[in-house]
């Protein structure tokens, strides 16, 4: 389930929606939330005679590009104010810092990547050590079929198997089952037509196998200009939008 599990009963609906939309949706929560905790959190009177100050420091030193001396003390004056002004600022950063983490770590753990599809060949990779070498050998569960051979050797630190399924939650004691050097590795996979998927990256310790990947695509979910960007980039631009608006109708400075 991951330590965002528990945001699943919360967000997890969001999930029937196309991926842009969870974006969209998250990102204006988040703006909101944000806004509310700054102007509830700061002296708004403060802030907004701080950023006025700024403002007029920044104009003043447009007018002093012949005088440099006087420019740097006007400069220096700017970045006091502009200290005092981000301090304050802090204080709502440390309320609203985890939660946002909490929300990333769900985004990424739920719509960073593409859910394989039934009957859709996908590639599991397990990465050694530099300089490895021998054999590692898969043992697929029911509904899973390798294509090829199951035993691999392991060429340029690495062995992939080219795999298929039908659809279902290949974890625990059901998982993707390697053997190497004596030890046994589970890799758990899910397979759906719905946006879900495993860990993409599995960690392994105390073994010169260092990961088993799935490789699952990678979800572009915006399109700009024909340049194709996934949600973390999607969730900036929409953020910056929601944000400057709700500064502007909420009157937070």
């Amino acid at each position: 389930m991951g330590f965002t599990g528990f945001l699943n009963p919360i967000l997890s609906p969001m999930l029937s929606l196309h991926p842009v939309w969870v974006v969209l949706i998250i990102s204006a929560i988040i703006a909101l939330l944000i806004n509310v905790i700054i102007k509830y959190t700061t002296n708004q009177t403060l802030m907004k005679d701080l950023k006025s100050e700024l403002k007029e420091l920044q104009k003043e030193m447009k007018t002093l590009k012949d005088q440099p001396e006087k420019m740097m003390q006007v400069n220096k004056q700017a970045m006091q104010t502009n200290m005092k002004y981000m301090s304050h600022s802090m204080k709502a950063t440390l309320f609203t810092i985890i939660p946002v983490l909490l929300i990333f770590g769900w985004m990424n753990a739920n719509i960073a990547f593409e859910p394989i599809f039934p009957g859709q060949d996908f590639t599991v990779t397990a990465n050694f050590a530099s300089g490895t070498t021998g054999t590692i050998y898969m043992t697929a569960p029911e509904g899973i079929m390798v294509i090829g051979n199951s035993t691999k050797d392991i060429v340029n630190n690495q062995a992939a198997w080219t795999l298929q399924g039908e659809t279902g939650d290949y974890i625990g004691g059901n998982a993707l089952e390697l053997q190497y050097d004596g030890q046994t590795f589970y890799k758990d996979l899910i397979i759906d037509t719905k946006q879900r998927y495993s860990e993409t990256t599995k960690k392994v310790s105390n073994s010169d196998l260092k990961t088993i990947t799935i490789n699952n695509k990678k979800m572009k979910i915006l399109n700009i200009f024909g340049m194709q960007i996934d949600w973390f980039w999607t969730y900036i631009i929409f953020s910056i939008v929601f944000s400057m608006s709700f500064k502007k109708w909420m009157k937070v400075y």
